[in-house]
């Protein structure tokens, strides 16, 4: 299929988007339903940040825990958990309206979903050719803003003002259990042929990879730096935005109610949907580095720093604030690559890059919302967007020192002149990148 995608994978990337569609459903309104119940603000952003704590530790451990013990498998457990620990959240934890016991089971359910979407990752990263490695990990995110965004904000749009929050919150698990079942049956496995071989002190040995190649491949803690830092804003604005455009507190206008804050940012996600397969397939063509850097990082705080001010000027303007959503949607989406450098910074190893990589996307989770955690009683609402844009601004900076082997392009990232191309075979020589499969170890579809 083209652009690296396999057919036999499709109903992967159908799992991704039917299971976070559950998994996006409270995102925009949960905040603002907890504070509706007398909690503060803070505790209502901790929430989401031990939430995201979790799930980076569950993203790390996703990447290789699939490549041992196959994906399939850990997209199952993750799916189980997932699903068993949003029943005890919704059915016990949020009527009792015990914050601590709140707080431990909403953080304990952030395993599920990494588990579940990190391990097709690696399934990615194992059976797509590393040249078309971006362009299938934006069918992935694709597929996954389709869930978590445009489904995941659009359908509670609709229900949540007849049913309200707390029902809406039980029509999620359909979704999830959809997903579940989608993977269960059509997701293809996969068989490791080296990790078989290995022993149990050789397979930990690999698991701590995840974590000790950080120090020990300096471009790749630079890329986990970069990997935090690309989603900021998406997951620390569903904490902030609808207390800051939907209430009063801490400095905020009410200008819009929640169902349109959710129409809001369901447009950033139908934007990312299409702005994830444009720039997977840009990145590929153009070079991965370059597009993150100039349009990731620039246009994202351009559009974090739109959000917060439009409605400061204009006050209740949709279309104004869906300009806003439509270039923090192109600024984000533009970040697609960032799957695809991490096994080209460390080839003999994918499986620990691939960890740090889902170790990273799930410190921004954690670090997202804990920003606002930090600075919304300080500084408020503008004081958190400033941090995100400038953290954006960072980034740009730390990219130029990121310099992965990308199929077709030098160690500066600018694309190899045809006359340097193999005359006998057609491949890259060496000197542009490794455009071979190798891996941690040899992967088949079965």
């Amino acid at each position: 299929m083209a652009q690296g995608l396999m057919r036999r994978l499709l109903p992967g990337f159908l799992a991704i988007g039917v299971f976070m569609t559950g998994d996006g459903f409270e995102l925009t309104f949960l905040s603002k339903y907890v504070v509706d119940q007398g909690f503060s603000s803070a505790q209502a952003s901790m929430l989401f940040t031990m939430y995201g704590l979790v799930a980076a530790l569950a993203g790390w451990a996703s990447g290789v825990l699939a490549e041992l013990f196959g994906a399939k498998r850990i997209m199952l457990i993750g799916a189980i958990s997932w699903i068993g620990l949003h029943l005890v959240f919704i059915g016990v934890a949020l009527p009792s309206h015990m914050y601590p016991l709140m707080l431990l089971v909403y953080a304990l359910r952030g395993m599920g979903y990494p588990l579940f979407i990190y391990s097709f990752v690696v399934l990615l990263a194992q059976t797509v050719d590393p040249g078309k490695l971006a362009s299938a990990m934006g069918w992935f995110w694709t597929a996954y803003s389709f869930g978590i965004g445009v489904f995941g904000a659009y359908l509670p749009a609709f229900i949540t003002p007849v049913i309200g929050e707390y029902y809406s919150l039980w029509v999620s698990l359909p979704f999830s259990i959809a997903g579940m079942l989608i993977c269960l049956f059509f997701v293809p496995k996969t068989a490791n042929e080296n990790l078989d071989a290995m022993s149990t002190t050789e397979k930990l040995q690999e698991l701590s990879r995840g974590v000790t190649i950080l120090g020990q491949n300096r471009q790749i803690a630079l890329a986990a730096v970069l990997r935090v830092i690309c989603n900021l804003t998406l997951y620390g604005f569903p904490v902030i935005m609808p207390l800051y455009l939907a209430t009063h507190n801490n400095g905020g206008g009410a200008w819009f109610r929640v169902t349109e804050w959710s129409t809001i940012w369901g447009l950033l996600f139908v934007v990312t949907v299409f702005g994830n397969v444009f720039w997977g397939r840009m990145g590929d063509r153009f070079g991965w580095m370059r597009q993150m850097r100039w349009w990731g990082c620039w246009l994202s705080a351009l559009g974090t720093l739109a959000m917060y001010y439009v409605p400061q000027f204009l006050g209740h303007n949709l279309p104004a604030m869906y300009v806003c959503a439509v270039v923090l949607g192109m600024g984000i989406s533009a970040f697609v690559p960032m799957g695809a450098i991490f096994p080209a910074l460390e080839p003999e190893h994918k499986g620990a890059a691939v960890s740090a990589h889902n170790l990273a996307s799930g410190l921004t989770t954690f670090c997202g919302p804990f920003i606002a955690t930090i600075l919304l009683e300080t500084v408020g609402f503008a004081g958190v967007c400033w941090a995100y844009a400038i953290c954006y601004i960072g980034g740009s900076a730390i990219s130029i020192f990121i310099r992965p082997k990308q199929p077709g392009f030098d160690g500066h990232g600018r694309r190899i002149a045809a006359t340097e191309l193999d005359k006998t075979s057609g491949r890259v020589v060496s000197i542009g990148g490794d455009d071979s499969m190798t891996a941690t170890a040899v992967a088949t579809v079965t």
